[in-house]
């Protein structure tokens, strides 16, 4: 039987405790950047809320702790979706874990929140194992990309995207992408961190890329919201 860790966050109602596998990505500084934007958001009691890469489930758990009707908790990690089941039924919360990507999420939309944490941290070789939860291709938007030009097809009309990544990720990129798929998007909330691990054993890497400056030790997460008309 598989180990159960807890997340090494506080047990706070900020940052809750969670129960996570191992090879499940735990809550990090954008996981609460993105929940913060979720609770100032104006989230209409009732809705129907869409968690793209879910990983512990900490940002359905919000959404659910918030109000929201109803939660789809969707990530392509099987271990994922057992902790976000446990997570979710040890609050008594109303999420419901979904194995798969982009199109089983389309399935059960349109949204009317939809929040994506997706991976967005450049890579050179492919992700493989547990490394899926975070590595992105060579310049991050692997998965940044489709979730932009797919947005249309997982908020409901008046609805809205939260969408959470790295300054190194190309942000003008996201909005630019959501602009062209018809929502209205803009930055809602930034906040500088130093690298983490995997940034700062890539330094070398983003620096050739030129997707950082040489000597930088530090990013900028931002959240973008996307509006449909």
């Amino acid at each position: 039987m598989t180990a159960i860790t807890s997340s090494a966050r506080p047990l706070t109602p900020a940052r809750p405790w969670l129960l996570r596998p191992p090879g499940v990505y735990r809550p990090q500084d954008d996981t609460w950047l993105l929940a913060s934007a979720l609770r100032a958001s104006g989230m209409p009691a009732g809705a129907r809320v869409l968690d793209l890469c879910t990983g512990t489930g900490a940002l359905a758990l919000t959404a659910a702790a918030a109000g929201a009707g109803s939660v789809t908790a969707v990530d392509i990690s099987r271990r994922a979706l057992a902790a976000v089941w446990a997570n979710a039924r040890l609050r008594r919360l109303p999420v419901r874990p979904v194995h798969g990507g982009l199109a089983e999420a389309a399935r059960g939309g349109p949204f009317d929140v939809v929040l994506a944490n997706p991976p967005y941290v450049p890579c050179p070789v492919p992700a493989t194992g547990a490394a899926r939860a975070w590595d992105a291709g060579p310049d991050g938007r692997i998965v940044l990309s489709p979730v932009c030009s797919e947005a249309p097809s997982l908020v409901a009309p008046g609805g809205y995207l939260l969408l959470v990544q790295s300054a190194v990720s190309g942000v003008a990129e996201s909005l630019d992408q959501l602009r062209a798929a018809g929502m209205t998007a803009a930055v809602v909330a930034s906040r500088f961190i130093p690298f983490g691990p995997v940034m700062r054993e890539r330094a070398e890497f983003l620096a050739a890329a030129g997707l950082i400056t040489a000597g930088q030790r530090h990013e900028e997460l931002v959240v973008i919201r996307a509006d449909r008309p």
